[in-house]
């Protein structure tokens, strides 16, 4: 490992330490509490017995670097059950909040290397990893590999491929095949998907894929961990060129690097902390607030109360339906509330079926008891410190490993070997050899097979996806920061939000929607208002106003935005108020645009389009008009570039307005989002004579009855725990309303449940308090409805007739109104 430079006269050992206590001062201006002091002590001395100073000191380094620039960071997983990591501002979870388990960072007895993922804004990540190719140069330094292993549809096609299919029969083939890992291929499914399921080239196709599932397929750079050596790396391993640019990796993965003790620094990009950063510079800039992760104010009923209501679209980690569905019944009160949120909807606590026994007990309907052995094989309360804190239910990987220990007595080097098997058991399936010793032990010390049995599967759920306690801590912490911003400053969050994509669950039509909800003023894209990100405007009270950005502007590109404000700041600035017409504004119509920004034809009609020439007194089908009036090739040089622009004034015409569904459509195809109402408003009288409710009705139905539900389809969730049940949201101009397709369902309407984008789902409503699922008995595709917004279809929005008006024609693709598959 790398030697790391030090003050003159000190050692890295010493340097570290004295960073140490130097950030413990900072972190604790009132004084360094008792614990964690002792546990600063106790890190800080295996650390000088095994000899890891120079690691914690790379890790400082980036860290300290990122924060220089502005970055937002923030460490997470097993770092953060350290307090020198703490200390040294790595991680932001105090360790005088939640019980640390350093052993499960560094353990003398594994003597294994450390490993410490630190989380970048996703936007300016490869600021921090050019930095480190700089500081150790390409020789020192480069990306870990990743084993890419074939799935279901990567199987199908690469077999298909070999075996002659033909591309468009290898596609239909991927998309049938989707979940052959689990329950094979029916011979329908094929039928579906145009194909014969009894042709033997097609089964053998088929049979080979399956086997492939699991197979390596490829080697693929590593998300971002860094291996850095002293000498050149080339000597231990051969490094190649990425696909990226400035990007270097070595051959190896993360397990032969673990195999050789080669130390490796993880470089993870998180949206999350993109979307916080700029949510603090737009309160720093608009309301002269100045936050920082540290200095959010902690434990706030109100962000609590939010919480309790499943408020969270948007919300770091808690925003998906199971999320939103635990959230009431968990009604967290504090921090460590949080941390318990977001780790139990996972596969863990679910096998392991801890969820509702863990529920009952915080409800205080179940006892809480510890599990015992008989009385000959150990006190009764041995497992009492390790479940105490989660009420005797085991929920977190690191009770996990220490339930095995103290219950089944595995050694540390047992206990070693099933944390590489959680780590690797969807890969190898090593989980499974470890069974019979921790099931057999535990039932043989005189606990009850039945919870043996549970804490295995528990195991084995961790193994699918391992969530340690201080990994969902450092979430938690993110969870709440961005609750509290939510809670607080709506108007900002949402901002941030929409600048920070693409991440998160929700798209910019949902993050808007929830913003108008509560209570923040959305105002269009506009050339003579918007900047490229989405901006806040004063408003005379209340919260800021959210002006849309060019961004939100489908196909235009950054370059052309930039033009366009840069022209527009300049003309605003002038003396000569000639520049602007009697409305004031910059850009009085298409003309001044393309004159003032330089931009082409092409960007203009986009942004003609999008209805973002209002301001200039233009709608949408007037501005296209004029923006086709451009000329499409560069000037002569004989004309300059007064002939850039059209051959004389464009005749006036009178054109058709128009319908309100036509605008909704085209705003959904050229913003993603619609400011003026939402589609399903337009299809109200046609589903209501189908019998479907609105979403708000649905919330105030009664369990058990029988209703219809009709929707934009927001989501499709199929989690791994879920057994095959997929979760469906469906979105109409009310609310939400969501559905639970069962396997059998999925079945029988498969096609309608992964295919529509409107659908109707009729089935019994399930209530549990203020929690009401729609559960699905049959799902029908009315994709083809989202048409019926359009005059080329000669229906009104209710579904009477009307003459169609003659629409304008879009440059590109010669229409104006697209057809349903724009409601993506």
């Amino acid at each position: 490992y790398p030697d790391e430079p030090v003050p003159a006269g000190t050692t890295p050992q010493r340097h570290l330490e004295a960073l140490t206590w130097e950030g413990a001062a900072q972190c604790y201006p009132a004084g360094i509490p008792a614990k964690v002091r002792g546990a600063l002590t106790h890190e800080l001395a295996l650390i000088a017995e095994l000899d890891y100073a120079p690691y914690f000191l790379t890790v400082h380094d980036i860290v300290r670097f990122a924060r220089g620039k502005g970055i937002l960071c923030q460490g997470r997983g097993s770092a953060a059950n350290s307090a020198v990591c703490y200390c040294l501002g790595i991680t932001a979870v105090d360790p005088a909040q939640i019980d640390l388990l350093f052993e499960r960072f560094v353990s003398r007895e594994r003597r294994e290397p450390p490993d410490i993922d630190v989380d970048f804004e996703h936007e300016r990540r490869e600021e921090v990893i050019q930095y480190i190719y700089g500081r150790y140069g390409r020789e020192r330094a480069g990306l870990a590999a990743t084993v890419i292993s074939y799935r279901g549809r990567s199987a199908a096609r690469d077999v298909g491929k070999a075996m002659g299919l033909s591309e468009d029969t290898a596609a239909a083939l991927a998309g049938a095949i989707r979940d052959v890992h689990r329950e094979g291929i029916a011979a329908h499914r094929l039928q579906e998907a145009g194909l014969d399921p009894a042709d033997p080239l097609l089964r053998q196709t088929v049979a080979l894929a399956a086997e492939l599932i699991g197979f390596p397929r490829h080697l693929s750079q590593h998300v971002g961990g860094f291996v850095l050596t002293r000498g050149p790396l080339e000597e231990i391993v051969p490094i190649g060129n990425g696909a990226m640019k400035d990007r270097t990796f070595v051959e190896w993965d993360k397990d032969d690097l673990e195999a050789l003790g080669l130390m490796k620094v993880d470089v993870l990009g998180l949206g999350m902390l993109t979307c916080i950063r700029k949510a603090f510079e737009l309160l720093a800039r608009h309301k002269g607030l100045h936050l920082t992760l540290a200095s959010v104010p902690q434990d706030d009923p109100k962000v609590y109360d939010m919480l309790c209501r499943a408020d969270t679209v948007g919300v770091f980690q808690i925003e998906s339906r199971a999320q939103m569905n635990m959230l009431p019944r968990l009604r967290p009160r504090r921090f460590y509330d949080l941390v318990i949120e977001v780790a139990i909807v996972r596969p863990g606590p679910i096998q392991g079926d801890m969820v509702h026994p863990y529920l009952r007990r915080r409800d205080g309907l179940e006892e809480v008891i510890y599990p015992a052995p008989a009385p000959e094989h150990g006190p009764a309360d041995e497992l009492r410190r390790v479940l105490e804190k989660t009420l005797g239910v085991p929920l977190f990987q690191e009770q996990a490993m220490r339930l095995a220990m103290e219950a089944a007595k595995f050694t540390p080097d047992e206990a070693d070997a099933l944390r590489r098997a959680m780590a690797t058991f969807r890969r190898r399936g090593t989980l499974g050899l470890l069974k019979e010793r921790m099931v057999g032990r535990m039932v043989a010390r005189g606990y009850e097979p039945a919870l043996a049995e549970r804490c295995f599967r528990q195991i084995e759920g961790f193994g699918d996806y391992g969530f340690p306690e201080s990994h969902a801590a450092s979430f938690a912490l993110l969870a709440y920061v961005s609750s509290w911003l939510k809670c607080h400053h709506p108007d900002a969050f949402a901002c941030a939000l929409l600048n920070a994509q693409p991440m998160g669950f929700y798209a910019p039509a949902q993050i808007v929607r929830d913003a108008r909800e509560h209570g923040v003023a959305v105002r269009p894209a506009d050339i003579n208002a918007s900047g490229w990100d989405n901006g806040l405007e004063e408003t005379e009270d209340g919260y800021r106003a959210l002006r849309l950005g060019l961004r939100q502007v489908s196909g235009l590109r950054q370059e052309d935005a930039a033009r366009i404000v840069e022209a527009r700041d300049v003309d605003t600035r002038l003396v000569d108020t000639r520049a602007m017409d009697a409305r004031g504004v910059p850009y009085p119509d298409v003309a001044a645009l393309a004159r003032r920004a330089g931009i082409s034809a092409s960007a203009i009609e986009t942004l003609a389009a999008a209805d973002a020439f209002r301001s200039a007194g233009l709608g949408r089908r007037e501005a296209l008009w004029q923006a086709r009036a451009l000329a499409k090739a560069p000037p002569l040089p004989l004309f300059g570039a007064a002939g850039a622009h059209g051959e004389g004034p464009e005749p006036a015409v009178a054109l058709p307005a128009m319908a309100d569904g036509e605008q909704v459509v085209e705003d959904y195809r050229t913003l993603r989002l619609s400011l003026r109402a939402h589609p399903i408003a337009f299809l109200r009288e046609r589903l209501a004579g189908r019998g479907a409710l609105a979403a708000e009705a649905m919330a105030r139905a009664g369990d058990g009855e029988r209703a219809a539900a009709a929707g934009l389809v927001l989501v499709r969730q199929r989690p791994g725990s879920a057994k095959g049940v997929i979760f469906m949201t469906l979105e109409d101009e009310s609310g939400t309303v969501n559905v639970v397709v069962w396997p059998n369902i999925l079945e029988k309407y498969r096609r309608a449940v992964l295919g529509a984008r409107l659908a109707l789902v009729r089935g019994r409503v399930q209530r549990a308090g203020e929690i009401v699922h729609l559960v699905a008995a049959r799902v029908e595709d009315l994709t083809h409805w989202l048409d019926l917004l359009t005059p080329e279809q000669g229906a009104t929005p209710q579904g009477g007739r009307r003459p169609a008006a003659a629409p304008a024609r879009h440059p590109r693709n010669q229409r104006v109104i697209p057809n349903s598959r724009d409601f993506r």
